[in-house]
């Protein structure tokens, strides 16, 4: 609240936030930030299977609670680069509250800026033209979809197309339309739970199509004290297991 009235004022304030704090203060993004517009920046950190890993703590479920308030814009980086660009942008544009998704994995650095126009909103980046198959990968899941494209280019000779989506709060409907040209199935990837998130609303996009979609991500549960490597195997989520069940709807 005191973020959203610095903004208000023409202030360009920076907020730092744990993911799992955003559910206690939900009211107040979405009554004081968000219905106001007000141009404040909030970091979330540890949004991810690889943060706390306390039951009263985790950082599964900030996707679907911001991803689905009006106003907002919630961005989702995969490198060093497209993080401080993210933060770049957000601090000088006056229009809306962005929140950016900071990744709890590795953090990767390309070592070359990112020059993309993050005004444009909802406009995803193909980061590789392929047929049959497309793995839309968010945040610091994208890493895995990479592996997962390499291994389905493997099993099926047809490279994936491999999509960045960089937001998590809307579709890119232009690029999801052209898709269905030579597109069969559609993989989503995000690193939280999965019931309202990012994936349901490429799904819901899809719908009355006939291109298949599959949704990875981590089932709705409290989970404690546990070892990431587990929770995804169980939840389908290694390479391995993305690649085999994609393949497995051509």
């Amino acid at each position: 609240a005191l973020a959203s009235g610095i903004a208000a004022n023409g202030g360009k304030p920076v907020y730092g936030v744990y993911s799992t704090f955003i559910q206690r203060a939900y009211d107040q993004i979405s009554q004081d930030l968000c219905i106001n517009s007000n141009a404040a920046t909030l970091i979330v950190a540890w949004g991810s299977v690889y943060g706390m890993n306390d039951i009263t703590h985790l950082g599964l479920y900030d996707i679907p609670m911001l991803a689905n308030i009006p106003n907002l814009v919630y961005l989702a980086p995969t490198t060093k680069e497209e993080y401080l660009a993210m933060l770049d942008w957000s601090i000088e544009q006056t229009d809306y509250p962005v929140a950016i998704r900071v990744p709890v994995a590795e953090l990767v650095s390309t070592g070359k800026p990112c020059t993309k126009n993050f005004a444009e909103l909802n406009k995803y980046e193909v980061a590789q033209q392929g047929g049959k198959i497309a793995v839309i990968a968010l945040g610091s899941f994208y890493g895995m979809g990479e592996q997962a494209a390499k291994l389905i280019e493997e099993k099926t000779g047809t490279a994936p197309t491999l999509i960045n989506p960089y937001y998590t709060t809307g579709v890119d409907t232009e690029l999801l339309e052209s898709l269905k040209k030579d597109h069969d199935v559609v993989v989503t990837l995000e690193d939280g739970v999965i019931d309202g998130g990012f994936g349901e609303k490429i799904a819901r996009f899809y719908g009355p199509s006939d291109v298949k979609v599959i949704n990875f991500g981590l089932k709705k549960e409290f989970l404690d004290r546990y070892n990431p490597a587990d929770v995804l195997k169980e939840n389908r989520l290694t390479p391995e297991q993305i690649a085999e069940d994609a393949v497995a709807l051509i």
